[in-house]
């Protein structure tokens, strides 16, 4: 629960955005604080035997998805807002395993890592072109000036809002439709979040670029080195969703035989 910035021991999650961008990118998106959804999907056999210790992991992931996301929306530093993004996010992958989809947990841990890391590292690029500055109150209507930023941060946030056909649609719905079917409280929290993680993204997006503020500094597009990295995650953002459930399979129990235990009457056959 630490390890993966769960509800009371998730005040590190947002210190840690101090660091460089890239950093924050590798850590917080893909590495570090997805391992403790790793674990409690590889100790799959023992947490199938207690309904106790799942029932506890849905509601601790539940309320930390839900109380993430309400602190995104009130944060006005860009790279705090992705940060709580982080850990709502990993309260949704937490609720899944709760509800003994471990395949649907990873599968959303393996698209998040994409749209993620996207955009910190496409926040990265608005602060370099705003000359370090991080509030998104005192940004505005610049994406004119960084058009290759403005369309690669749009993409992760369609992605990270469950937003047809971006990855994040197949692998948030995935997690909604195990809990509709299994637990009327998840069902209802991830529903809440999902409208939640599209308002802070929308307001992001807007106030960061659209807003009418006018900076007085020289707002300039991010270096071709810069750009590079995003067209790939933006690539992944796209299509890994679509790759992981169609052509890879990556959703079905068969898939994972090897390396997750799921008793018979807790499988969830998913059809896409």
């Amino acid at each position: 629960m630490g390890k993966s910035a769960q509800l009371g021991l998730h005040v590190w999650l947002p210190d840690a955005m101090e660091g460089p961008t890239p950093v924050s990118a590798l850590i917080h998106a893909a590495t570090m604080v997805t391992a403790g959804i790793f674990l409690v999907a590889k100790c799959s056999p023992l947490f199938e035997l207690s309904n106790v210790a799942r029932e506890l992991i849905v509601i601790v992931g539940a309320l930390t998805a839900f109380f993430a996301a309400t602190v995104a929306i009130t944060q006005n530093d860009i790279k705090k807002i992705i940060a709580y993004s982080t850990c709502s996010q990993l309260g949704y992958m937490f609720m899944a395993c709760g509800l003994s989809a471990y395949n649907v947990a990873i599968f959303h841990l393996m698209t998040h890592a994409f749209f993620k890391a996207l955009l910190f590292l496409g926040a990265g690029n608005v602060i370099h072109a705003m000359h370090h500055e991080q509030n998104i109150q005192k940004m505005g209507n610049c994406w004119k000036k960084i058009p290759c930023t403005y369309t690669l941060m749009w993409i992760g946030s369609l992605a990270l809002s469950g937003i047809f056909p971006f990855a994040g649609f197949y692998s948030k719905d995935l997690i909604i439709e195990h809990a509709y079917s299994t637990d009327s409280f998840a069902f209802v929290i991830s529903l809440v979040v999902a409208f939640f993680t599209a308002f802070y993204s929308w307001r992001l997006l807007l106030l960061v670029f659209h807003s009418q503020k006018q900076s007085k500094i020289n707002i300039h597009e991010a270096p071709k080195i810069m750009l590079i990295p995003l067209l790939i995650l933006a690539f992944g953002s796209v299509f890994s969703g679509v790759w992981g459930a169609n052509i890879l399979n990556i959703t079905s129990n068969a898939f994972w035989k090897s390396s997750l235990v799921m008793i018979d009457e807790h499988e969830f056959i998913i059809s896409l």
